[in-house]
């Protein structure tokens, strides 16, 4: 569905120019869910803005579903660490405002926003304003969006990350949830090891700045999962802990040495 192919990308700034990724090589299966993980500038958000089409790489090619990514495309769905609603729409019209921007039929998707806001626990609030939402369901809603249009890719920059601990647990199961009932592909950047774990298929560890990909580590636990204790804790909790010993493995000499390039 998605792939890499020696893809780099570099940003001219007043200091002189900042390498920010470095031959990505990466294939995303359809239906795979694959999360993004490393330090702080390593490039995981601009690998998720290059595969939307928003950012052009330096150097290499990217291709969803067999077709060169030079734009921003329709069939990817791009969800934000803040749940950006217009605060004067409805719930169901900031739902269906991606219908409106594409020009598609209001009345065949509202239907399809009703059954997305019911799924995700919010029937009974579509005619609320975003003020009188938590945070929790403004992001609920935002999901909701995303999925109206179906489509075949999903791109998630850190969507939970300014939620409290209890919420932010709760949407990662629900998404996990959505996942598995819609068979989306989704590539996930998160901060969160556990997250991660919780949810992908896969999860691609990238070094420092220039980013690379180090190592891309499989999480073979059945679905659906938590972080609580049950019959797969023990295998979470080693994945969990090999993800931890990759990250901390580069140190602060690693650090200093990419950057210094």
């Amino acid at each position: 569905m998605i792939e890499l192919a020696g893809v780099s990308c570099s940003f001219s700034g007043r200091s002189g120019v900042v390498e920010a990724l470095r031959g990505i090589d990466l294939t995303v299966a359809e239906g795979e869910f694959v999360a993004l993980v490393g330090r702080s500038g390593c490039g995981k958000s601009t690998l998720l803005r290059l595969i939307a089409g928003l950012l052009l790489p330096t150097e290499g090619e990217i291709t969803v579903a067999g077709e060169r990514v030079t734009k921003a495309r329709r069939d990817i769905a791009m969800l934000f660490q803040r749940p950006a609603l217009l605060p004067w729409r409805s719930v169901i019209d900031n739902v269906l405002l991606p219908v409106e921007i594409f020009g598609w039929r209001r009345a065949a998707h509202r239907e399809r926003a009703a059954r997305l806001l019911e799924m995700a626990g919010l029937a009974g609030f579509e005619k609320r304003l975003p003020h009188e939402l938590s945070g929790g369901m403004q992001q609920r809603v935002s999901l909701c969006r995303s999925l109206i249009g179906n489509p075949r890719v999903m791109l998630m920059d850190e969507p939970f990350s300014a939620l409290d601990a209890i919420t932010r647990e709760e949407l990662s199961v629900e998404l996990q949830r959505v996942h598995m009932e819609n068979a989306s592909t989704i590539v996930f950047v998160t901060h969160s090891i556990d997250e991660a774990v919780l949810l992908a298929d896969r999860v691609v560890v990238l070094t420092p700045r220039p980013g690379r990909i180090r190592e891309v580590v499989e999480i073979r636990i059945p679905r659906p999962r938590t972080l609580g204790r049950n019959a797969h804790f023990e295998e979470v909790a080693r994945c969990s802990a090999d993800l931890h010993e990759l990250l901390l493995g580069f140190g602060t000499s690693a650090v200093a040495g990419e950057t210094g390039r």
